[in-house]
């Protein structure tokens, strides 16, 4: 299993967001270096962004490409992308991290 999951929930109707573009990312010397790349199922989630990478002590970052899901549901938004940043403290741990989006906002949490 992915140690670094996510699914995004539109909080303005209460519903998963499927198909949407996520990239994980992990911040090196150099600069941030694309890790993995995976889109939302129907509930809303990616399970197996990172199945077989070993989870290191390190910032990373998910990017969501919000944009694509607004513009086919003919909905106005504020946001192209989001993207996330956060640390890994301890490798072992299973990160997930949710994004409650709506259309001019949205929040996060490092969940379970």
């Amino acid at each position: 299993m992915s140690r670094i999951t996510t699914h995004v929930l539109d909080t303005s109707l209460g519903k998963p967001v499927a198909g949407v573009a996520v990239s994980l990312l992990v911040r090196e010397a150099a600069g941030f270096r694309e890790l993995a790349q995976g889109v939302t199922d129907a509930d809303g989630r990616l399970r197996e962004l990172l199945p077989s990478y070993p989870l290191q002590a390190a910032t990373y970052q998910l990017v969501f490409e919000v944009a694509g899901y607004f513009r086919a549901a003919a909905r106005p938004s504020f946001f192209e992308r989001v993207t996330l940043e956060f640390h890994v403290s301890e490798p072992s741990e299973h990160y997930h991290v949710p994004l409650l989006l709506s259309p001019f906002g949205y929040s996060t949490y490092r969940g379970s």
